[in-house]
């Protein structure tokens, strides 16, 4: 049995989620309430954080961690190329949504709006939801950019890149902060990774206060 300790709207923890879902390997989802960590659930991650995966008597945290350790363990279907230049392109890429993208833009919009209510760690910074709503923009362009020369993210073929991208704007896209008449490129590479089997259970995540927007888990949105 492979169990995911998640929190549902965690970009990393939906990285991971479709990583499995891809590799069409079955888990149970166990919520877990990070931010109140229980003495079990610190053990498991000394770090507090989500996701932490166990999977044959082994306990895997970090997100790009565990999804490089199920790319090796199940390499069929692969996420990550053969050639090591298109490798080095994922994991830029990885880091570049898990890094700035979250820095810049996740973290002042979903956590400002959404985890703050949640944690009960007060109201909005309305500066921090200014800032990510004009960054947002300027990460929607590098995305058209890049899919302009490219069938997917990194390369022809789609890779860990396109499902790390996916689930930081799947969040966003919960909280309709993602305005997808801007680039129609992007959104046209947003409904292939949408219309996956691998988005079905992220498609039907429902965070209690927070209902999502009827275009969410509409295909032909």
């Amino acid at each position: 049995m492979i169990r995911l300790y998640h929190f549902p709207l965690s970009p990393f923890c939906r990285k991971v989620r479709l990583t499995l879902a891809e590799k069409r390997l079955e888990v149970e989802l166990i919520e877990e309430r990070y931010w109140e960590p229980s003495p079990d659930f610190l053990r498991r991650n000394p770090a507090g954080k989500v996701p932490v995966l166990r999977i044959e008597n082994k306990v895997l945290s970090e997100s790009q961690a565990i999804c490089e350790y199920l790319e090796e363990a199940f390499p069929s279907p692969a996420l990550m190329p053969r050639d090591i230049d298109m490798r080095f392109e994922v994991r830029r890429l990885c880091a570049w949504f898990d890094d700035k993208f979250h820095a810049e833009v996740t973290s002042k919009l979903l956590y400002e709006r959404v985890n703050k209510k949640i944690m009960a760690q007060g109201y909005p910074d309305s500066k921090a939801v200014k800032s990510g709503a004009g960054r947002i923009k300027y990460h929607l362009d590098y995305l058209g950019w890049l899919l302009d020369q490219r069938r997917w993210l990194a390369g022809d073929v789609m890779t860990l890149a396109d499902l790390t991208a996916a689930a930081h704007i799947s969040c966003l896209d919960y909280i309709s902060d993602v305005d997808w008449n801007r680039n129609a490129t992007v959104k046209d590479w947003y409904a292939k990774i949408k219309s996956r089997p691998c988005f079905r259970t992220l498609l039907a995540d429902q965070v209690p206060g927070f209902p999502p927007p009827a275009h969410y888990a509409d295909l032909d949105f």
